[in-house]
Formats: C-alpha cells, structure tokens, sequence
C-alpha cells in the first residue's frame, strides 16, 4: 500500500512539472536569458574641432588680416606673426570663432592707446567664450616700436599674462618697446581709432564706450 501511495505521487509531481512546462514555454530548470544589448546606443560625441589657426604656420597667419567694424568706423589690420606667433594665433582665433563680437572699447587713455579684446562686455555673454578669452599667452616682445597705429597685446603686471586684450597706440609709447608684445599695425581707419581715443571718459574708462559690432579675419588684399 505504501509503495502504491509512493509511486502515485511521484507521477503527480512529474506530471505538475510537466503540466507547468508547457504553460509557461520554458522548461522547469530553464534560466530567464539576459536582455540583449540595445543596437542603437547613444554615439559617444566627438571632440570639439580645433581652431581655425591652432596649427597654421607663420607664413599662413602673415597673409591674414583683420577689420574692426567699430560704431564710429572700421579699422583695418595686418599682422606681424614672424615676430610674435602666438600672439597672432591667439587674435586670429580668437576673431575667427566671434569672440569679439559686441564688445567694446573698455578702456582710453587720451592721446596713449585704446584697449578692445574685453569679451565680458559683449551684449550677450556666452560662457565657452568666456572661458576661452581667459586663456593666457605667453609674452612675446620684439623690436617693434610702439608708436603710432601699432597693435599690440594688454596684460596686467604679471608676465606671460596676456589674454584677450589688445590696445592700438595713438601716440609715442616707448615705455612699452620689449616688454609688451607688438603683433600688428592699423593699416586703414586710424581715423576711426582717433574718434574712439576722444570720446569722453572718467578716469580710463569710457562713459559711452564705443562698440565694436563685428571683427572679421580674411587675406589680405594684394
């Protein structure tokens, strides 16, 4: 009686498992498999390209000029990258990726120079340009005069601290031969630069300073 009692229970388990098997389409030991991975991920992005001028050599940047389309007139430019490269490089790019756009002359010293390149005064301030104009050059002073029109790179007291600053010479600066970084010349439109030198100011700041709307590099004419 025991061992029928014993067999009949045997056969219902195996048929319970069985029964279970087909219902559920899986056998009983029958693992879950794993979820298969996704075909259409998210891409990695790709690094940010490079600036226009980051690799261009001397005699790529020395064919290059750069207008200032100011509120009182335009400014043309020509660069001297066999004196100071990096100082060039840093302005090209610098113009080419519209850092300066918008932004102003924020600081005349009447009859000496007037200062541009500060990008936290454009009218709409972007913080990858922000950080981007903070990033420093090192000094590169030649034997370029700073007299009249020549262009050149502003930095507080601290060496190798130039930025994004740049100043035009109005009159004699000789002061500044061989510690600042003379990279340009104004080669149209001084008039322009005088305009902006006698607008009004309190102390070196101007109290209406004069915008510049747009800063373009193209070749220089022929």
């Amino acid at each position: 009686m025991l061992k029928n009692l014993t067999l009949f229970l045997l056969c219902s388990w195996a048929f319970a498992a069985f029964t279970f098997a087909q219902s559920t389409g899986k056998k009983p030991d029958q693992t879950t498999p794993k979820t298969p991975k996704k075909t259409n991920a998210r891409p990695v992005k790709s690094p940010p390209s490079k600036e226009p001028f980051e690799n261009a050599s001397v005699k790529m940047m020395e064919g290059q000029c750069v207008k200032l389309e100011t509120e009182k007139g335009i400014i043309e430019l020509e660069l001297f990258p066999e004196f100071a490269p990096e100082s060039v490089r840093n302005f090209l790019n610098l113009v080419s990726i519209g850092a300066f756009d918008t932004t102003t002359f924020s600081r005349v010293v009447p009859g000496f120079i007037v200062q541009g390149g500060n990008v936290g005064t454009r009218q709409q301030t972007k913080p990858e340009l922000l950080s981007r104009s903070r990033r420093t050059i090192p000094d590169e002073p030649s034997l370029i005069k700073h007299e009249r029109g020549i262009l050149s790179m502003a930095r507080p007291d601290t060496p190798d601290s130039s930025s994004s600053h740049f100043f035009i010479v109005i009159g004699n600066a000789s002061h500044l031969d061989g510690t600042f970084a003379a990279f340009g010349r104004v080669t149209k439109g001084m008039e322009t630069v005088d305009v902006i030198n006698k607008m009004p100011v309190e102390g070196d700041k101007p109290t209406k300073p004069v915008r510049l709307a747009r800063a373009t590099v193209a070749p220089c004419p022929k």
